[in-house]
């Protein structure tokens, strides 16, 4: 089965993982995908295949040359911020370089203004979305060209390899994929998560991250009575954001710049919510984000009484770089395949995390590769048929044996 066809049949399994819940599937439908996964693996040759009680996939390729056990990872949820049911995708072929229409109907558009980096595929083929879900490129590319770079091995016993690992996560898109991942059944020397962008991405350096929810508590009276009694959490609530620098958000940062996002709010006058997400690469600018979400709380509360803010920081993961950096072999023999494929390396930092970060603190270093994908968690995601088969060239080229 060719690279793409695998992917196509993913996407269609709706795994949309949910932020809300504490248990691990944090949707039982992630499982659905798991199974198929664990289907397919017995039935191309991996005999040990199987999904734990928690939707985590795990299997073996068994080596037949001396070498380190690699292991290649790739999470099964879709991010909860685009709808990721009834997924219809679509192949441009012989993309000629122009704005692609997604939906004609409610005149949905992907402009090559916009998204630039479209033409650099002019003449390939690109997977895109019919403007009204993601697609689930991420990180279902990952697991299928995981897929294919095993069928390779099996299928081409000559080819030498040392033994490879496999793994599928669930919940990496609410971060918790690495919450019960089995470090020691997985048993691999190091692992590489398939879980990054554009052709030639390699990633080693990471997001610091840690969610902040702000409880603002109100007095609701009567407003024609409400003098020097009302206390309205919703202005409280905008008060406390206007006091977090303006320059440090999502669209005014890049490269190594760390900021907060406001990432959802709700409420009235009696209570509001506001939930953040805080994330810079370097540790000590990290600490002093969060310790700015603390000297707001205490300032707010003495000038509105205390109980009125409360504050929940929770730390999530942080930069892998500190565990990378003694095993920079790693990062070496990526590059070095990647040249040897003719892909030009980009090693860049994640404006973002994955589960390798997390895995990586756990006791497996854990880098992250590119899939080929644009534009996740969102209706103008798209990959390049291309890219995810030169995907494949390079996990092969990383896992065989020299």
């Amino acid at each position: 089965m060719k690279v793409h066809e695998r992917f196509l049949k993913y996407v269609k399994i709706d795994t949309q993982s949910l932020p809300e819940a504490e248990n691990i599937p944090s949707s039982k439908k992630q499982k659905d995908l798991g199974r198929l996964l664990v289907e397919e693996m017995i039935s191309i040759g991996i005999k040990d295949a199987y999904m734990d009680e928690n939707g985590y996939v795990y299997g073996t390729v068994k080596g037949n040359a001396d070498g380190p056990a690699i292991g290649f990872i790739a999470h099964m949820d879709t991010s909860p911020d685009m709808p990721g049911n009834n997924v219809k995708p679509k192949i441009i072929y012989d993309y000629d370089g122009s704005d692609i229409v997604l939906n004609e109907e409610k005149q949905i558009v992907m402009e090559t203004k916009t998204f630039d980096h479209l033409l650099k595929y002019k003449g390939q083929d690109l997977i895109v979305t019919d403007g009204t879900t993601l697609l689930g490129a991420d990180d279902k590319a990952g697991i299928a060209e995981i897929m294919s770079m095993a069928e390779y091995f099996i299928n081409n016993p000559q080819i030498k390899h040392g033994t490879i690992k496999i793994g599928f996560t669930p919940d990496e898109e609410v971060g918790r994929g690495a919450d019960l991942f089995n470090i020691e059944e997985f048993n691999a020397d190091y692992a590489y998560t398939v879980d990054g962008g554009e052709i030639g991405e390699l990633e080693y350096e990471n997001f610091n991250a840690a969610s902040a929810k702000v409880k603002i508590s109100g007095v609701n009276i009567h407003p024609g009575t409400a003098k020097n009694k009302m206390k309205n959490s919703i202005l409280i609530g905008m008060e406390f954001h206007n006091m977090l620098p303006v320059h440090e958000t999502p669209e005014n940062t890049e490269g190594y710049e760390g900021f907060s996002l406001l990432n959802d709010m709700s409420g009235n006058v009696e209570e509001t919510l506001l939930e953040y997400i805080i994330r810079d690469h370097n540790l000590e600018k990290f600490n002093i984000k969060k310790d700015r979400f603390q000297k707001i709380t205490y300032y707010l509360n003495e000038k509105y009484g205390q109980g009125t803010v409360e504050l929940e920081l929770k730390d999530q993961y942080f930069n892998m770089k500190e565990k990378i950096l003694p095993h920079m072999h790693i990062i070496e023999n990526a590059v070095r395949a990647m040249e040897d494929i003719g892909i030009e390396p980009s090693v860049v930092p994640i404006r973002g995390g994955t589960d390798g970060a997390r895995l990586s603190y756990m006791g497996l270093p854990c880098p992250n590769l590119c899939t080929g994908g644009h534009n996740f968690h969102g209706k103008y995601e798209y990959i390049s048929i291309q890219s995810m088969e030169k995907v494949v060239e390079l996990l092969i080229e990383i896992a065989r044996a020299k």
